[in-house]
């Protein structure tokens, strides 16, 4: 968006449009949107700590993931493994590495990412059942019950 902005921008400070030919265009939209070395990008993400998962999704966060993976040119099974391990929230990696049965091998990183998949899509299943469970369980407040009701009916014997 701010190319494009500043391409116009550019056409009404000269009155002409900065971009004459398909070349042109073709290696102004190359500079602008493929970085020069897209390797070395991805490797300096994956050693610092900005790909981490945060508050995404796990399936959000896989997708960038094997992204960057594929793009630092990453192949080995336990690398990818600790890579992924060290960006998930903690309390995710803590569940798989500590599963008594069934858990992944450390070179499996498809394994791993099943399992978080998993994790995660029981949270959401919980968090869900319990927004119904606690929306439609509320105990009734004394403006809802009618005035004749005394409140010592609710108390436990």
């Amino acid at each position: 968006m701010r190319w494009s902005e500043n391409l116009f921008r550019q056409e009404v400070d000269t009155g002409i449009f900065p971009i004459q030919s398909w070349a042109d265009f073709e290696q102004q939209f190359w500079s602008q949107f493929f970085p020069v070395n897209a390797k070395a990008d991805a490797v300096n993400a994956l050693e610092g700590s900005a790909y981490y998962q945060k508050n995404q999704m796990v399936d959000d966060y896989l997708d960038s993931f094997l992204t960057l993976v594929s793009d630092a040119g990453y192949t080995d099974p336990q690398t990818l493994v600790v890579k992924f391990c060290r960006g998930l929230r903690t309390n995710i990696q803590g569940q798989i590495a500590t599963m008594p049965f069934g858990r992944p091998a450390d070179t499996d990183p498809e394994a791993w990412y099943a399992a978080a998949q998993r994790i995660d899509q029981a949270r959401l299943t919980n968090e869900a059942f319990q927004s119904t469970l606690w929306s439609t369980t509320t105990a009734p407040t004394r403006s809802a019950l009618p005035r004749s009701t005394p409140l010592s009916m609710f108390r436990l014997p």
